[in-house]
This record gives structure tokens, sequence and C-alpha cells, in this order.
């Protein structure tokens, strides 16, 4: 689907230059003399490489649209991530640095997550937007500490580690945001 260089938006998939990607930031610049502008910064979905580029309102750019497919974890072997597909069990595989390494360790066996495929390529992972774990390690609370709004550090079962409030102890199950590794709330 073709766009217009106004209509660009962060978060978008876009085909420049003969390969995919993935609009990070958007500024539209409107200069005192001559046509306005969208300057956007712009990282490639295969390598990561960045690219920032000026596109004017006229100019025409590919807005390409991903599959997003339900999969479920199944199991790592060595450096290689084994996923079904929930609809159909077909498997694939991933290798971990497709995934990244602190993600990876979110990998638990039979969590569902969301993989975006463009022609039948992986393109992207998404995790769950909360997950719960057991607390392994953490310092005990101190005495009259509650009264600041101090976080300490705490170890999660799968080697995480994350800052909880003060009231969080070992063997306390907690929901954790595993895209930006933080700790939402304490499970009853």
């Amino acid at each position: 689907m073709k766009i217009n260089g106004n209509e660009i938006k962060s978060g978008n998939i876009l085909k420049h230059k003969d390969t995919l990607w993935s609009v990070n930031k958007v500024s539209h610049v409107k200069p005192g003399k001559g046509g306005a502008f969208a300057q956007v910064e712009m990282k490639n979905v295969f390598n990561g490489s960045k690219l920032n580029e000026r596109f004017r309102s006229s100019e025409t750019v590919e807005k390409i649209r991903l599959d997003q497919k339900d999969y479920q974890f199944l199991y790592q072997e060595s450096d290689s991530l084994n996923f079904m597909d929930v609809d159909s069990y077909e498997q694939i595989t991933l290798q971990k640095d497709f995934v990244g390494e602190e993600r990876c360790l979110f990998l638990t066996e039979g969590i569902a997550v969301k993989i975006e495929l463009y022609e039948e390529k992986p393109i992207a992972l998404t995790l769950p937007e909360q997950m719960e774990f057991i607390v392994a390690e953490t310092e005990p609370t101190i005495k009259g500490q509650t009264v600041t709004s101090s976080y300490k550090p705490a170890l999660l079962e799968n080697n995480v580690k994350v800052m909880v409030p003060p009231f969080i102890n070992v063997g306390d199950r907690i929901l954790v945001n595993p895209s930006l590794v933080e700790y939402i709330k304490r499970v009853d």
C-alpha cells in the first residue's frame, strides 16, 4: 500500500531501497522556504542499521502490512528456539540472536507469543504484556524502610533481575512487564 510522505507514523514498516525499515521517530518540518517534509528515523528490520531520510509530502513510499500469528514456545536447543503455530501446528525455529538475549530469558515452555511475518519470513517476536514469576532472591525488608518509595533488587526464577518494592519477599509471585523488565504488581 502506497502512502504519502506526510502520512508516515512511528511504528510503520516501510519498504525503502529494496529492504524493510521500521519507523522509530518522525518529525514533520515546515521550513520558512520550500515545501514541508517528514524527517524519518528508521531501523533496518533485518540487520539493525539505522537510516535518517527526508520524505516530501508529494513523495510516496510503500507501507508494508505484516501478518501476525500466534505461536507457542516449545523448547530451546543450543542457539535455536522452537515455536509451534497454534492454528496449523507447524513448527518454526528462530535463532537466539534474532529474539535477543534478554527476551530469551522470559521464554518458558508453553508461553504464547506473537510472531510478525513478511512473506512467511519472521520479522519480529512479541512477548505477552505481563508474565508471572516467583522471586528467588531479594534483600530482607528493613523496618521503617517502607516510608520512602525506594525499590530493591530481586532475582526472579528465570535469573532476571528486576527492581521491586520493599514489601516483596522471597517466594512471592509477581507480575512483570517483560519488554521493559519492570515490576507491575504482586499476585495474591
